[in-house]
């Protein structure tokens, strides 16, 4: 998902702070203001949702004209937003409303299956490059580099096969979980699922990173 053959190691501490901003901008404050919206206000479901879209659309506004890119975690809300409020004005099961936060990530974990399929490269080097370069021509340049080498192409299908078993197999645990348990409990499971899920990931793909680094640095 990144570029495994820098040294550097201030890129590293860059990474996690760019990915902590994003997802402070287009999941921690859209979701606040969305459980704000309906405690206190009281809004409905579709002014709730479209409250909390409002982070989301400003920041890919910002990277489109900044950048000519969009952020990968707010265009990750934007359509969970979009689906949610579509499954909300089309009515359904209570099952189904329950299950509408993660058939967003559901998609993207089949998405990463098929990208290892029929992509030239699979999902999560894309998201990676997006990332790691900043839309920059000279780390865009270096990032497509590390492909070339074998340990660049295995270390990046590993990380999208493991982040599609991650976000399906959440998509799965929370059908299981709407489908037997009352739906005060699957409210409480579901963001506790959704959470491990995307962080448990993270934590192991940043290991898993380091480690290859080590490996190249030894074998130089």
């Amino acid at each position: 998902m990144f570029d495994l053959n820098t040294a550097q190691e201030g890129q590293p501490k860059g990474l996690y702070k760019g990915l902590l901003i994003s997802l402070l901008f287009n999941i921690g404050i859209p979701l606040s203001l969305y459980y704000l919206a309906k405690s206190y206000l009281h809004a409905s479901e579709v002014v709730a949702l479209s409250v909390a879209c409002i982070f989301p659309v400003v920041n890919n506004i910002v990277e489109i004209i900044r950048h000519r890119r969009l952020d990968f975690f707010g265009l990750l809300f934007l359509v969970g937003a979009i689906i949610s409020t579509a499954l909300t004005l089309l009515g359904g099961s209570t099952q189904l409303i329950l299950i509408r936060e993660s058939m967003i990530t559901g998609a993207y974990g089949l998405l990463c299956f098929i990208s290892l399929l029929f992509f030239p490269k699979p999902l999560m080097f894309y998201v990676g490059r997006q990332m790691m370069t900043g839309g920059n021509p000279a780390r865009i340049a270096q990032y497509d580099a590390g492909w070339q080498k074998p340990h660049g192409r295995t270390a990046h299908r590993l990380i999208t096969a493991v982040w599609g078993c991650a976000l399906f197999g959440e998509f799965v645990l929370r059908v299981v979980i709407a489908l037997l348990l009352p739906p005060p409990v699957v409210l409480v499971l579901g963001p506790i699922l959704l959470t491990i899920a995307i962080g448990g990931t993270f934590f192991w793909m940043f290991g898993y990173i380091r480690r290859v680094r080590a490996r190249v640095q030894q074998a130089a």
